[in-house]
């Protein structure tokens, strides 16, 4: 079996000059307090340096690597968080998410948080309107909250938040606004309903480095449309998940991996007159949508 790492053209005493320093400092975190942290840091130099030994990287790729991190580092503020976007077009973010929601059950599948959740968003009661302003076609939302026995689940906190109908969340615009995003608690039997936006898709931001490395490996930053949920109750295990849109064309094309088929739900487009849900007046189109969630129990 060859050496992990290795290139076949890489002479014997070279690659043993690699191995050697590789076992060095793989035994220099042998003293770590913490075995996790051990397990760890050991594993990510032996991987590291298989990568580094794989393509048999130049000094000034290795360069043009840390200046590409260091570009990441200085772009990243409360606001904007570029790290987390280089984890999601990798794919990363997508495959911590799977390694820690493992299948139970009928439960909801959860998908990437996303670099746009802000804490303390307002509440609301149910049927009221987390736009707060922002531009799009109104949406109602409605559903539930149970566990996998089908029991409901009161008192949830459903956090949601979305893009505008320009591909913008409130965040970025820079004049601390707060629309597209609100939390508020299932009812007694489980049931929830809110006013949003429908979805539409966007590009997450391409204006940094993450972006300079989708446009040279050519690929698009678009998101594919959806609507950010966050649910909570005490007992249950926390769920990150988003709903897209049926028919929507980037399904298969999201930027960073997050669709999965059970996320797929029906916004129903309704003509202009149609009678809302709870009565409210609206002069023109909008849409409608259904998203049942069943939260697994914590571990």
């Amino acid at each position: 079996m060859a050496e992990p790492g290795r290139d076949a053209a890489v002479a014997d005493e070279q690659a043993a000059r690699e191995r050697e320093l590789i076992d060095r400092v793989v035994a220099s975190f042998d003293g770590a307090a913490d075995e996790r942290l051990k397990t760890v840091l050991q594993s990510l130099t032996r991987h590291l340096h298989a990568f580094l030994r794989e393509v048999r990287l130049t000094e000034d790729e290795w360069t043009t690597g840390i200046g590409f991190l260091t570009a990441a580092g200085h772009l990243t503020d409360d606001k904007r968080q570029e790290f987390i976007l280089l984890s999601d077009v990798l794919g990363a973010s997508m495959q911590t998410i799977a390694i820690n929601n493992e299948a139970y059950a009928n439960a909801t599948e959860a998908t990437v948080f996303g670099p746009f959740f802000v804490d303390d968003a307002p509440r609301i009661d149910n049927g009221g309107d987390i736009s707060g302003g922002a531009a799009g076609q109104p949406c109602w939302v409605a559903g539930t909250v149970t566990d996998t026995s089908g029991n409901p689940v009161p008192g949830a906190r459903i956090e949601v938040w979305e893009a505008d109908e320009d591909g913008f969340y409130d965040v970025q615009y820079g004049d601390d606004r707060t629309a597209g995003r609100a939390h508020l608690f299932s009812e007694a039997d489980g049931a929830y309903r809110f006013w949003a936006i429908t979805p539409t898709p966007y590009p997450i931001p391409h204006d940094g480095p993450v972006g300079a490395l989708l446009a040279a490996s050519g690929r698009s930053p678009l998101r594919a449309a959806h609507l950010h949920f966050m649910v909570t109750a005490p007992g249950l295990r926390t769920l990150v998940t988003h709903i897209f849109v049926r028919g929507d064309e980037l399904l298969d094309a999201d930027s960073v991996f997050g669709v999965k088929d059970s996320l797929v739900m029906d916004f129903e487009e309704q003509p202009a007159g149609t009678p809302t849900p709870d009565g409210r007046p609206v002069g023109d189109t909008w849409s409608r949508t259904r998203f049942d969630i069943v939260l697994a129990p914590a571990t």
